[in-house]
């Protein structure tokens, strides 16, 4: 996806964090911009602050509904039109030990996290093929390469988005569909969501984060981190230490395990 001038792109959770700033870069691009949002206040304010960039127009979605997610795709492709570029950005934390989860927590996770971005681009990957055209980007995290404390739950639900997202990559090679699929992993970044994190490895800066992605987009990288370095440290780690070694090197050396203990997430 070289060019998104004149493409509609879909954001899920695109009306605050990253998602509504890379509303605007599409905007900037001259892209078409459709919000996803389940907070129909954000979705409202920022059509409002970004419509005299350009189309940018918003639906009230709960992407771990099913069935609401299907009934609003058709109404997009009834009024819009066809999508060529989905980002499946929406996603919740509950930072707290396993034990003090509750089945509501596990679940919702999950169905936000996981699950949310296969419905969504269930309902338009199948328009996708048939123009052998689009772009799909998962933004997962880089808690999907590590296992981390106070962050099970989370991290399931990324670990199996990964899985799923570079599986569907290698799905459109076999099929010689010419879908790109982007997955990214980037570390903690700085939107509200993971407020009180503390951490060595500096926490990302949205804004470049979201130019991060963007690119990914229109250079069609299949799997990329933020930081770039993320991934090469975990993946050499994991293979040449034991697990007890790991668990010095990420706990210790990068205090990684440690992230999570002030966690207090965004204040509702």
């Amino acid at each position: 996806m070289k060019k998104l001038k004149g493409k509609t792109v879909l954001i899920t959770g695109g009306g605050s964090g990253i998602g509504k700033i890379m509303v605007r870069l599409c905007l900037e691009r001259n892209a078409k911009v459709i919000i996803w949002d389940i907070n129909q206040k954000n979705i409202d304010a920022t059509i409002l602050e970004y419509s005299n960039i350009g189309m940018v127009t918003g639906f009230n979605v709960d992407v771990s509904n099913s069935e609401h997610v299907q009934e609003t795709a058709n109404k997009v492709k009834q009024d819009i039109g066809s999508v060529d570029v989905l980002i499946n950005n929406a996603g919740i934390v509950v930072g707290k030990f396993f034990s003090a989860h509750s089945v509501t927590d596990i679940s919702k996770t999950m169905a936000i996290n996981a699950n949310g971005p296969m419905y969504v681009t269930l309902a338009f990957l199948n328009e996708m093929m048939h123009r052998n055209s689009g772009h799909i980007c998962n933004i997962a995290s880089s808690g999907g390469l590590i296992s981390n404390p106070k962050m099970s739950v989370y991290a399931a639900s990324k670990w199996a988005l990964i899985g799923w997202s570079d599986s569907l990559r290698l799905e459109m090679k076999q099929m010689n569909k010419s879908v790109n699929v982007t997955t990214i992993l980037p570390y903690y970044i700085k939107t509200g969501m993971f407020d009180g994190v503390q951490s060595k490895i500096p926490i990302l800066d949205p804004e470049a984060s979201a130019l991060t992605i963007i690119k990914a987009i229109e250079n069609n990288k299949k799997m990329i981190t933020i930081p770039g370095y993320i991934y090469r440290f975990t993946r050499l780690g994991q293979a040449i230490l034991s697990i007890n070694g790991f668990d010095w090197f990420a706990g210790k050396a990068l205090g990684i395990y440690k992230t999570m203990e002030h966690f207090t997430g965004r204040i509702k």
